[in-house]
This record gives C-alpha cells, sequence and structure tokens, in this order.
C-alpha cells in the first residue's frame, strides 16, 4: 500500500504540540508493516536551521494561489535508518519565519499559507510518479487536501483512485477564516454552503476535509463518541454525528525507543518492572540533586508535566497542591510553561510549602524524562483530551496515572477498584467531574494503594507491561487504510 503523509508539523523537523510526536513516529510504524510512506511538510525555517541532511530534490513547479501562484520549491531529507520518504515544500516568503503559526496572535496569512501547502503537496503527489492508495491528513493545515482530491485532481491518474482520510487531532482548532478566503483555494464559490465548506460566514478547513475525506478518525474512540455532541463538536457535532459509520478513534502511540526506561539515556539508571524500585529511587536522587535539595523525599512523588493551562486541568492542581501539601502525604513536582497568572499562582504555593512542593516553570526534555521516572504518581486531571501522551509515557515509567474521564484518558487507564485490581486490569485512578474534589479524592485513592506495598507493585506492573507502542497504534491505522481502500469513490 502507498500512503501519503500530509502534516503541518512532525518531529525532528518542526513542533508545535503532540501533533508533531505523532507524525513524526507514525510514517516509520506504517513502514515497519510494509506500506510505502511518504511524508510532506513545510520547509520551515526551524526545520532547515536543525541541521538535518535536507537538500534539494530538482522539483520545482508554480502553485495557483487565487489569480496568481506561488513557487514551491522541493527538498528532500534522508536520514540514517529512515524508512519513509520525507519531502519538504519550501516558499521562503510563507515559511521562513520564527514560528510555525505565529506569536501571541497567528500569523494574519496563515490562510494563504496553507492553502499554498495542501495544494503543493497534492501537485507533489502528481509528480512523484505511480499512483497512491491513501492521502492521510492531518488536522485543520491540510483540510483541503481532500477537496482538492475530489475536485480539482481527480482526473490525475497520481490521484485518481486514491482515498483521503482526514485525522482530527483537537477539534478546538479548525483554521477558520474570513470568507474571502475562499478566492486563494481555487475550489468554486458553489461549495461556499453550510453543507460543505462555510461555517457561519467564515471558511472552515477542518470542516472542508471532514466534509469531503472518504475517512475520518480522530486519536481516541472516546474523543471520536464525544466529538459527536455538543460541546466536544465544537459546532460541528451534526456533521461528525452524520460520518459515524465512517468514523474512527485510533489511540496515538508512544515512541518505545526514546520513552524507554530500561534504555532511556536521560536516566541515571536505567530500570523494567523488576527492579523499579531501583531505578526510581536512583532518579529521584538525581531529580533531588537537580532542584536543590540535599536528598530525595521519602513521601510518595506526585508529579505534573505538561502546559500550565485550564485544558490540562492547572486550577484543580492548584486546589489540591494547596489544600493537600500541608498534611504531609505526598510531595508535589510541577513541570511546564503557561499563562503568567498560572505561573505566577504555582511560584506562590511553592514558596508556602518549601521542601513538599516544586515548580519548575520551563520545559527540558531530560528533565520531562527524569521528572517521570522518579514519580509515583502522575496526574493528568484534563478539562478535555482528545488522547493525550502524558500518561502513556507514565505508565512505561511505573508512574501510577490519576486521570479525569474525558477522550483518550478514558481509554488509556483503568481506574483501580477492589474488582481490576484483583483480575490485574487496574492501571490507574479516574475520576469524572472537572473539579478539585474530584482530583482529590483520585489522589487519595492513589496514595492509600500506595500505602499498600503489594497492592501497589501489583498496580505499577501492570502499568509497565501495556503496550502502547505506534506498532500498535499502525496496525489499527492499516486496517483503517485498508477498509477506506475498498470502499467506492
Amino acid at each position: 500500500m502507498r500512503v501519503l503523509e500530509i502534516a503541518s508539523e512532525a518531529v525532528p523537523f518542526a513542533k508545535t504540540g503532540g501533533l508533531a510526536d505523532v507524525v513524526g513516529a507514525l510514517p516509520e510504524a506504517l513502514a515497519g508493516l510494509g506500506c510505502d510512506v511518504t511524508l510532506v511538510i513545510p520547509a520551515y525555517a526551524e526545520a532547515l536551521g536543525k541541521g538535518l541532511p535536507i537538500e534539494p530534490a530538482g522539483i520545482e513547479f508554480d502553485v495557483p494561489i487565487g489569480t496568481g501562484s506561488r513557487r514551491a520549491r522541493i527538498l528532500r531529507c534522508r536520514r540514517e535508518g529512515q524508512r519513509a520518504d520525507v519531502y519538504l515544500i519550501a516558499n521562503d516568503d510563507l515559511f521562513d519565519r520564527p514560528t510555525l503559526y505565529g506569536g501571541a496572535s497567528d500569523y494574519p496569512d496563515n490562510a494563504e499559507r496553507f492553502i499554498f501547502f495542501s495544494r503543493a503537496a497534492v501537485e507533489l503527489a502528481c509528480r512523484l510518479g505511480g499512483s497512491w492508495d491513501i492521502l492521510h491528513c492531518h488536522d485543520w493545515q491540510t483540510g483541503l487536501v481532500p477537496a482538492y482530491r475530489r475536485l480539482l485532481y481527480g482526473s490525475n491518474p497520481a490521484v485518481a483512485n486514491a482515498r483521503t482520510v482526514m485525522t482530527i487531532h483537537n477539534m478546538a482548532y479548525q483554521g477558520l477564516f474570513w470568507h474571502w478566503d475562499m478566492l486563494l483555494t481555487g475550489i468554486d464559490w458553489s461549495h461556499f454552503t453550510w453543507r460543505e465548506m462555510e461555517f457561519y460566514g467564515q471558511l472552515n478547513l477542518l470542516k472542508t476535509g471532514v466534509v469531503f475525506a472518504d475517512a475520518v478518525s480522530t486519536v481516541s474512540p472516546t474523543y471520536a463518541r464525544e466529538i459527536q455532541s455538543a460541546p466536544g463538536g465544537c459546532g460541528l457535532e451534526g456533521l461528525l454525528a452524520s460520518r459515524r459509520d465512517s468514523l474512527a478513534g485510533i489511540v496515538n502511540g508512544i515512541d518505545t525507543s526514546l520513552w524507554n526506561p530500561a534504555a532511556d539515556p536521560l536516566l541515571p539508571r536505567g530500570f523494567g518492572e523488576a527492579d523499579v524500585e531501583e531505578g526510581k529511587y536512583a532518579a529521584r536522587v538525581a531529580l533531588a540533586a537537580r532542584l536543590g535539595h540535599a536528598a530525595p523525599d521519602a513521601r510518595p512523588l506526585a508529579a505534573f508535566v505538561g502546559r500550565l493551562v485550564e485544558q490540562k486541568g492547572i486550577t484543580l492542581i492548584l486546589d489540591a497542591i494547596t489544600k493537600l501539601a500541608g498534611t504531609g502525604r505526598v510531595h508535589f513536582m510541577v513541570l511546564g510553561t503557561g499563562g503568567r497568572d498560572e505561573e505566577h499562582a504555582l511560584r506562590q504555593v511553592a514558596a508556602a510549602f518549601p521542601g513538599t512542593v516544586d515548580v519548575v516553570i520551563g520545559f527540558e526534555e531530560g528533565l520531562a524524562h527524569l521528572v517521570q521516572a522518579a514519580a509515583d504518581i502522575t496526574l493528568v486531571p484534563s478539562l478535555f483530551e482528545p488522547c493525550g501522551l502524558t500518561q502513556l509515557y507514565a505508565q512505561r515509567y511505573g508512574s501510577i496515572p490519576v486521570v479525569r474521564a474525558t477522550g483518550g484518558l478514558v481509554d488509556t487507564v483503568v481506574d483501580a477498584t477492589p474488582e481490576t485490581i484483583r483480575d490485574g486490569s487496574a492501571t490507574g485512578f479516574v475520576f469524572n467531574g472537572f473539579d478539585a474534589a474530584g482530583l482529590e479524592h483520585a489522589l487519595g485513592r492513589a496514595l492509600a494503594a500506595y500505602d499498600d506495598k503489594p497492592v501497589w507493585k501489583r498496580l505499577v506492573g501492570n502499568t509497565m507491561r501495556q503496550d502502547w507502542s505506534w506498532q500498535a497504534s499502525g496496525r489499527e491505522y492499516m486496517r483503517l487504510f485498508e477498509q477506506t481502500r475498498a470502499t467506492t469513490p
């Protein structure tokens, strides 16, 4: 099967969030399953400045944009051990910028930038020779690809028989633009209707992708259900419900070569299930030294690693720390960046409870690995979470996740009840309401389990044996691609 992956970011080239982690790993997982995979991304300044082996591919062409055109220069990256081909679409006016999408506010020409990218990706597909089976599109930045394949390129032999799959990573971001930007797409105005590309007077690129794709997927089964009703669908719930028969939920994988406690070069000592206590203690010693403590705290460590924003439940974290830090039962660690108010509040609570609360504002990959290895409990109290990766990393490192029952958290964490502990399926603690009381109760349950050493050892073993590799997720995508390829266009 020949698959073209099209996305606006991918590790190791350029990243703003989890999308890049997914797109960076999925092509190699598919290639390992026998797919002929090619990845296409923009040639951002960030990607070109990393010293990767990127070179001109000898392909250039003009891309129609409105009444004019812009030049696309195609670059190629060949990394050692890489099985999937990677092409980068370059246009300095559009992509040679300090950030991917903008700073405090989005770039005002983001519509043009990703209209260009989407059409250039289809044009490139038509120039690489042979025919494609699947065009796999990720998020609003590629939402025009299914429309282009069907409306403008349906007679081109390279893509005429291709099926399109639109993957939604987060419904909150839909690519909403001024209605006059429709002129830039080259698609006839007759498609600017509420049934296709229009959304309350605006051009909606994610909606366009959902309407024209042959299949739609998102990043967990529960999130696939949640987005078919309000508020999860963010205004598109009716459209998504109408596509329920071709809507799939596939949990993201993690790169188990990077997130592997037994061979993680960012840890002072590797460990597995058999020596998890020794490995975690070594990580705790290193973390204590990093934070300026003379020795590690003997109390269980509850950690939060992520963005300090409402979606991630940072207000719940603050309330829980404030109420529980004085009990002497638990040590808290927070690592991340976010809003100024949230960062200030966390610094204040850390100052109020020295030796019990550690806060590091910022992000460093090595420290994130060390915190996950050192932690006994990882807090993921999200308001919504399409899939979530933090709880998957935590399980890999034997840190028990405490999560809210939403999105992919439901699909990846089994609540520890007497029954699930006995049958060996328990992998964490789950609470329902988005409130501090729910988080505090779930954390209290986790701390009680920690005090019961046989139960805790069983929980840690359960989590570390979970398979959240991309090989497992890749097989699910292969099944979706096969089903989609078998459909009549």
